[in-house]
Order: structure tokens, then C-alpha cells, then sequence
């Protein structure tokens, strides 16, 4: 541990969510010698984020590989690598450079366990930081959860805090399925106690309901988790119960803790950064109205972005679910 750990106690320092991450890798390849990094910038730089900063220092240029600038290529050598009974974990600089990749991920990650009945299994992690919030440029603030959430055969997780991060990457390298990590890049700094001596985790596919209530039931994951969170502080001043929930597996979904605090509250809302339309806000709504029925009091609502490509990093704020838009639904829940 070093520059972005804080804290009194050895076992529960104060990280930030990118440093949580490195150590959360950091402790997988210490276990197990056959876990390799991959990606563009990973190892002398320690990517662009510096998630993986020192790791290329400490395990060596043939555990944490520098690629050239192609993900299909980073994602097709993962597969070989990974079919010889390596761990691959490959980062994707951004989210919206994940999409040459797409064609060795649909059609050959995600494929592999059942074309070969069973028998073959590609444990590869491919971590892609998401979401806007951070004025970046063009292709640097997409959310493309739900091609992947389509895709049989991935797994598709979604950390929101540092402790969750620690954990999860973790989980998700000692998983026999491919896992889409993804992580919400705006957090990246922010920080939280973490339990770095700990295995009492919360199951990878496991939600968590990271604030009780009992007036609406409030679904988000990943960089909305928190603005989620305030806007049920907020909600509260006003004499409402926000139950809101961290979904922190997307694919699989833990549908039994979302019935049962919706068939609690009666209401229900999920929030996203993706474009409503078709977004991953529309198979929760399906599924909830589908199990709840006879439980609810107003329609499912979905707070996202609007159908347009993500706008210049100026009109960011205009586009990204904010705390007076997650109130105003709330607002609309209640008077149905």
C-alpha cells in the first residue's frame, strides 16, 4: 500500500476507489501466479487511470503486459491465453474503445462454455471504466452495459464504492465465466474505509441495499449509486423513504432482493446514464411489473440519458441523471 492509503488501522485503510482496485489485483496475482494484466498503458504508466500503477513494478513485463493500441487484439490473445489455464484481466482505456473488441467478446468469450457443452471455460476479466462526469472528449463517457447484459454467456458486474471494488475484482478473477467489469471512472477518487484483510464479502451477484426505506424503492448501480444516495438524504428532508439499491451484478440479476423491496414500498425507479430507450432501465421495469404487479401504486419510472450520442463535455450536466431529476421522479412515484 502506498500513496493513496490512508487510515490508522493496517486491516481497514482509507482508499480510493482506484487504489482499492490495484489492491484488490494486486492480491489476486500474489494467489495465484497464472493471473496476468493486460492493456494498453497498463504497465509502466499503470493505465491511464493509474489502477494498475506499480503492479508491472512488483510482478514483472510478462504478468502485466503493455499491448498495442487494439482491443480485439488484447481481447483475442486473453481467449488463447486463458484456453492454456491463464487469468487474463484486460482493461479497456475507455468504454467507448471497447467496441472493436465487440466481435471476439459476443462471438467467442461469451460463446465458448456452450459450444464446447460444458467442458471449456474462459475465466477473463475485462475491466472498462464507464459513465460520464469527468469533461472528458468524445467516446470517453459511454455506458454500453446493455449490449453485454444482452449477451448470454457474460457475466456483467458494476462497482460503486471502494470496498465493493476491492472485493469484487477479486470475485470476479476467481470466476470460471468471463466477467464485464465495469467501473465508474468519476469515482475513481473518491474514498472509503476498506477491509484489505477481510473475506466476509458480500456474493459477487448478490445487490445490496445500501439504504433502507419504505416509500419508493430506488434502483441504481455503479456512479449512480451515489448520486442515488444523496438524493434520498435530500428526499428525506422532506419527510420521503428512499430505499435505495446497489444492483452491483447486473447480469446475473438478484431479482429476489429487488421484489422483495418493491412489493415493500409499492414504488419503483431506476436510474441510469444510458439512454432510457432500450436501456438496461427497461428490462428492470419489465421484470418488476411482471413479479409485482398487485404491488405496485404507480408505474415503474426510469430516470436516464436522453436518445442522443453523449454531447461535448460542456453539456454534460444538461445530459446526466442528476439529484433534482432523481427527486422529480420521485416527486411523479408518489402523486400517481
Amino acid at each position: 500500500m502506498s500513496e493513496n492509503v490512508t487510515g490508522e488501522g493496517a486491516g481497514t485503510p482509507t482508499l480510493t476507489l482506484a487504489k482499492a482496485l490495484n489492491e484488490g489485483m494486486r492480491k489476486a496475482m500474489e494467489n495465484d501466479p497464472k493471473v496476468l494484466i493486460m492493456g494498453e498503458d497498463v504497465g509502466k504508466l499503470g493505465g491511464v487511470f493509474r489502477v494498475t500503477d506499480g503492479l508491472q513494478k512488483d510482478f514483472g513485463e510478462e504478468r502485466v503486459i503493455d499491448t498495442p493500441l487494439a482491443e480485439s487484439g488484447i481481447i483475442g490473445t486473453a481467449i488463447g491465453l486463458a484456453l492454456r489455464g491463464y487469468r487474463p484481466v484486460c482493461e479497456i482505456q475507455f468504454d467507448g474503445f471497447v467496441f472493436p473488441a465487440a466481435d471476439q467478446i459476443i462471438t467467442q468469450l461469451a460463446k465458448m462454455r456452450m459450444r464446447s457443452l460444458g467442458t471449456v471455460s474462459l475465466p477473463v476479466v475485462i475491466r472498462i471504466p464507464c459513465g460520464g462526469g469527468i469533461g472528458a472528449v468524445e467516446h470517453h463517457s459511454e455506458s454500453p452495459e446493455a449490449y453485454f447484459t444482452h449477451t448470454a454467456g457474460l457475466r456483467v458486474v458494476a462497482c460503486s464504492n471502494p470496498a465493493d471494488a476491492f472485493a469484487m475484482i477479486q470475485q470476479a478473477i476467481d470466476s470460471p465465466d468471463p466477467v464485464i467489469f465495469f467501473e465508474p471512472k468519476r469515482r475513481y477518487w473518491e474514498k472509503a474505509p476498506v477491509a484489505v484483510d477481510g473475506t466476509d464479502w458480500t456474493p459477487l451477484y448478490d445487490a445490496r441495499v445500501a439504504r433502507p426505506g419504505t416509500d419508493v424503492t430506488v434502483l441504481a448501480y455503479g456512479p449512480m449509486v451515489k448520486t442515488c444516495m444523496e438524493a434520498a438524504m435530500a428526499a428525506a428532508e422532506e419527510g420521503r423513504s428512499l430505499e435505495v439499491i446497489d444492483l452491483r451484478s447486473l447480469n446475473p440479476l438478484d431479482v429476489g432482493t429487488v421484489v422483495e423491496s418493491v412489493r415493500k414500498t409499492g414504488r419503483c425507479m431506476v436510474v441510469h446514464e444510458a439512454p432510457v430507450f432500450s436501456g438496461y432501465g427497461a428490462e428492470l421495469a419489465a421484470r418488476i411489473t411482471e413479479k409485482c404487479f398487485y404491488h405496485l401504486e404507480a408505474p415503474v419510472l426510469r430516470v436516464g440519458g436522453p436518445s442522443t450520442p453523449y454531447p461535448p463535455s460542456k453539456l454534460e450536466d444538461y445530459y446526466l441523471p442528476d439529484l433534482d431529476r432523481v427527486l422529480d421522479a420521485v416527486d411523479r412515484a408518489m402523486e400517481w
